[in-house]
């Protein structure tokens, strides 16, 4: 059960700019709760303690801004094109902040990887992260963003500007292609997508 000592007052407002609701809390003691994605936060005057089975999805946004992540991302496509689906992690040293897959229709398999980025960096974006190093097992994604490629379709080239846009949040990044096994959870959370669609 994560306790965070912070400004519980500046760690409301940062929910609020997540979007996330945040309650009257229960006792005289309490302050606010919060819950978000299987977690909840109990503000007290000094702290706030989390409850429940996933912390991560939303101790990242109490905590002040700042800090570094890891974002993994991965698209798919049965067929090419075909539909497709995407994957994606950010992680801290704190274990996994947040997860997502889709299902996004039709798409080649590069379409799918940035629209993965994309999604990824949106919601890093979120967290406030100074630093991010992003990981993807897509080769030509990874070459085409940091300008070793050369982007000849024009619906990759405006994926490709997206993400440079989307990267400009953060005050230091890199981009890094990484085995599928490295990328396994994001693969996994593509996959998952499928299935549940």
């Amino acid at each position: 059960m994560p306790v965070i000592e912070c400004d519980i007052d500046a760690a409301r407002n940062r929910l609020d700019d997540a979007g996330v609701s945040v309650e009257t809390g229960n006792t005289d003691h309490e302050r606010w709760r919060a819950s978000r994605g299987g977690a909840t936060a109990v503000a007290y005057d000094d702290k706030i303690v989390v409850q429940g089975n996933a912390p991560q999805n939303i101790t990242a946004l109490l905590r002040e801004s700042g800090g570094r992540a890891h974002v993994y991302f991965d698209g798919a496509a049965r067929g090419n094109p075909g539909e497709a689906a995407i994957g994606w992690v950010i992680v801290t040293g704190d274990g996994i902040v947040t997860e997502g897959s889709e299902r996004i229709g039709r798409a080649t398999n590069n379409q799918a990887e940035y629209e993965a980025l994309i999604a990824a960096l949106e919601a890093a974006s979120d967290y406030d992260y100074d630093e991010l190093h992003v990981r993807g097992d897509s080769e030509l994604i990874v070459k085409q963003v940091r300008g070793e490629y050369d982007t000849n379709n024009p619906k990759l080239r405006e994926r490709r500007v997206t993400v440079h846009e989307l990267l400009g949040n953060f005050d230091e990044w890199t981009l890094e292609h990484v085995p599928r096994e490295v990328n396994s959870r994001a693969d996994e959370l593509a996959n998952e997508a499928f299935d549940d669609g």
